[in-house]
């Protein structure tokens, strides 16, 4: 695996991702956007303030979601 680093991106991007990944939109409330997925027991929660999302949250969701590096760049990339 190569040493690519996640760096903060804009919260659409992030939507795309997961909804590569299968997720998709259950709901909006304020800022947060609420992503869930059949099989996976908690929803991905993405903030849309800021606009660009830190690398923590980025992490967080894929932990929740299950989601490798190796898979996130992939679909990063596919964008």
């Amino acid at each position: 695996m190569s040493g690519r680093k996640i760096s903060p991106v804009h919260y659409s991007t992030l939507i795309k991702i997961f909804e590569l990944d299968g997720f998709i939109v259950k709901r909006k409330k304020g800022d947060h956007i609420v992503m869930v997925k059949e099989g996976i027991k908690r929803p991905v929660v993405i903030k849309s303030s800021p606009k660009e999302v830190p690398i923590i949250h980025i992490r967080t969701n894929m932990t929740t979601a299950g989601m490798s590096r190796q898979e996130y760049f992939e679909l990063l990339d596919s964008l």
